[in-house]
């Protein structure tokens, strides 16, 4: 496996000054931040599309310090009912990908409204009251499946051979279930170019076992990311894990994403790292740092420092000797 990190996990910083941080911790890679949810310091894509001189100024800014672009992250909604930009951002990403030669593209599957009048997108995780399934069938039959078979088709004409959907509250995909019903639905000719990013913070929240998820998964895993979860078992006791209180008030939430370690030590991480291999899985492991109490560097630092400690990093060679 190869150790790097989402962009944005340093996004107060430029871009050299990220690359020159990423090269001192010895991590090998960058996930770098395109669009939705993120501004994007980082990466200007309309700088860079159909400009090779300015793609090559920028992956030799990686290049020079040892690093490589790891995937290029689209991380929003795209199929927001009232902001078109977001999914046609995405679309961009994936053309920008092709033209620099990247074959790995993170973003989310999207989540649209519960009918063709309504405005705010629409989470259904109950089966009742019936008008659910109603919901469910209009997100998923008039929305999520054909914009995925035509960005799917994309992907394959840019040559991007995987779209890793993150499993993510929020979004019609966001367990092993919704993602390969989003497989099967969208064919077995562009179907397989879709699969999972697979980041157990949102499997801890949503109260999913990620070492079982890595199983189920099997191939299908296309990314990880490696980010925590603290359950806060006192506040979960009385408000269950369902929680939209403010990311910024820990103490008051019954969940919060955390750095690696606080959350699951560092032996529930060598068993992910274990339980990827044992699924087939030997990619990158992209950390995601997202803890708003410690400073952004230091809880960086902390995480590469734990899964430098138990992520196999070397071919398996072990076999019985013939005696």
């Amino acid at each position: 496996m190869k150790l790097g990190f989402v962009s944005d996990s340093l996004g107060g910083m430029g871009l050299n000054e990220m690359l020159d941080h990423a090269a001192r911790m010895g991590v090998s890679g960058i996930e770098v931040n395109t669009c939705g949810w993120s501004t994007a310091p980082h990466c200007k894509m309309d700088d860079l599309l159909g400009n090779p001189a300015a793609q090559k100024a920028f992956r030799q800014a990686f290049a020079d310090r040892g690093l490589e672009i790891i995937s290029l992250n689209a991380n929003g909604n795209p199929l927001h009912p009232t902001d078109a930009k977001q999914g046609e951002d995405l679309k961009k990403t994936i053309r920008l990908a092709g033209e620099m030669g990247i074959k790995t593209v993170c973003t989310m599957s999207g989540l649209p409204a519960g009918n063709p009048t309504d405005t705010m997108p629409n989470w259904v995780v109950s089966s009742w009251p019936p008008e659910t399934q109603d919901i469910l069938r209009y997100q998923w039959e008039e929305k999520l499946i054909p914009f995925w078979t035509e960005v799917a088709s994309l992907a394959a004409e840019n040559g991007v051979e995987r779209i890793a959907l993150e499993l993510h509250g929020n979004q019609c995909v966001y367990n092993v279930p919704s993602l390969h019903k989003l497989r099967e639905a969208v064919g077995p000719e562009l179907g397989p170019v879709i699969g999972a990013n697979l980041d157990p913070s949102h499997l801890f929240w949503m109260g999913a076992d990620p070492l079982a998820a890595a199983e189920a998964l099997g191939d299908a895993i296309y990314h990880v990311h490696a980010k925590d979860t603290l359950l806060n078992a006192p506040v979960q006791a009385t408000t269950s894990l369902l929680e939209n209180g403010s990311l910024m008030d820990i103490p008051a939430r019954s969940w919060s994403y955390i750095t690696l370690g606080f959350g699951h030590g560092e032996e529930w991480w060598r068993q992910f790292c274990y339980r990827l291999k044992m699924a087939g899985y030997d990619g990158w492991l992209s950390i995601e740092h997202e803890d708003v109490l410690l400073n952004s560097l230091e809880g960086l630092e902390k995480s590469v420092a734990l899964l430098k400690n138990v992520m196999p990093g070397k071919p398996a060679d072990y076999k019985p000797q013939d005696i």
